[in-house]
Order: structure tokens, then C-alpha cells, then sequence
């Protein structure tokens, strides 16, 4: 059974919301740049770059980044990550990179990316933006911008769907059977 906790209005809501945050937090767009981890925190970013835009007339650098060489379940002493995988097109050195993922759960997807950042270059700050905070942290991990917490038990899955994947926006929690 699936239950919807957030439809096209909420999502778009927390995207704007979101925006105007990273933005206050940074005390301007100077040095700002957003990386989205592939596939889906990519297409947060890209949403919440439009957004920056649009309220504030600034075209920040945004990339998507591939962390999966970085993952801690997949790599091997027979792969070594390759930081050239993940050429961003942009100097990351000095500037305030704005993390955006989908959704936050256990934190190695995080790790994995923060590795990848710094394989490219060396940030005066990281921040982490996550459209869904569902909890169950494996990895000290924490988001500095939120768009909607939900705690879930292992037994729950967050669903999102994205309307460059799926064709619609919406967020939903279904408990396994």
C-alpha cells in the first residue's frame, strides 16, 4: 500500500523553497555551484539551478557527478575510482558546492560523492541538499537543506518520481509486504 506524502505542488513548493535557502545560506550566488549525483539528484540540481536563475538572475555551474566508483559495496582493489569519469566542466577549487541528492537514507551515496568531489578538486565548502530526508543514517551523515523529512522503518521505500523519468512529480512511502 502506498501513501503520498507530497504531489506536484508540494515538490515544487520545497524546490522553491530549497532554492532561496542555498542562496541565503551562501550570502549570495559569488563562488556557488551545485552538483547533483547521477541520475536523480542531477535533475534536483538542474531544477534548483532554474530556480537561482530565476529569482536571482545568476547562472550558477551545475554538473551531475558519477560516484559509482566511489561506492563502498561496489569497488574493489580491482577498481580504482577515475576522477577524469567525472570532468564537471567547472573549477571546483575555492568554491561553495551545493550536494544535491534525491533522497537521504543511509549516507554512503554521500560519502561516495564527497570522495568524487575532492578526486576533482579541493572546495571551500561542501553543503548537502536532499529533496527527502527518510533517516536510518549508516555513515555520520547530515543535509543542511532538507525538502521534506519522513522517517521510514527498513521495511518502508520512498518513491519518487521525477517527470523527466516518469513522466509526473510525486512522492509516496510503500510499506513491503
Amino acid at each position: 500500500m502506498s501513501n503520498l506524502l507530497m504531489d506536484e505542488a508540494a515538490i515544487a513548493r520545497a524546490l522553491v523553497r530549497l532554492s532561496h535557502e542555498v542562496v541565503e545560506k551562501n550570502k549570495g550566488t559569488d563562488g556557488l555551484c551545485l552538483l547533483g549525483v547521477k541520475r536523480r539528484g542531477e535533475i534536483v540540481a538542474e531544477r534548483v539551478r532554474a530556480l537561482i536563475k530565476k529569482f536571482y538572475g545568476a547562472d550558477v555551474p551545475c554538473a551531475g557527478i558519477d560516484i559509482g566508483m566511489y561506492r563502498d559495496d561496489l569497488v574493489s582493489g580491482y577498481f580504482v575510482p577515475d576522477a577524469r569519469r567525472n570532468d564537471v566542466g567547472f573549477d571546483l577549487n575555492g568554491r561553495h558546492v551545493v550536494l544535491c541528492d534525491d533522497v537521504l537514507h543511509t549516507g554512503r551515496t554521500v560519502r561516495a560523492a564527497i570522495e568524487a568531489i575532492f578526486d576533482l578538486g579541493r572546495p571551500a565548502s561542501v553543503r548537502l541538499l536532499v529533496l527527502c530526508d527518510r533517516g536510518g543514517r549508516e555513515m555520520p551523515v547530515g543535509a543542511d537543506f532538507v525538502g521534506k523529512n519522513i522517517p521510514t522503518s527498513r521495511r518502508e521505500y520512498i518513491d519518487l518520481r521525477l517527470k523527466e523519468l516518469e513522466g509526473e512529480d510525486s512522492l509516496s512511502v510503500t510499506a513491503a509486504e
